[in-house]
């Protein structure tokens, strides 16, 4: 600490959230630590970003033929996360 080594970090002097922490339940918190400090984002998450950041895209377009390639991509892009959450429901 002296030598300045941990004055860069993500953070620094800001107050611990440790609830999500434990509200974890006990056997997936070092699985979650691991996961979070490396930015992990599931697959569903990444893809339902995708969905709000074509909504956005279709919002501002002007060009017809654009905005009905966008909305296609986002059609797919719903029907792939409904399903990805279909197969998480039925393994419950």
């Amino acid at each position: 600490m002296a030598r300045g080594d941990f004055d860069n970090l993500k953070g620094k002097g800001q107050p611990l959230d440790l609830d999500s922490y434990f509200t974890t339940p006990d056997e997936l918190r070092m699985a979650h630590s691991i996961l979070k400090s490396n930015d992990f984002v599931p697959e569903e998450v990444e893809m339902l970003n995708d969905i709000a950041r074509l909504k956005s895209e279709i919002k501002a377009c002007v060009d017809d033929t654009r905005r009905s390639e966008i909305a296609s991509r986002l059609r797919e892009k719903q029907l792939a996360v409904t399903i990805a959450l279909e197969k998480y429901r039925r393994r419950k």
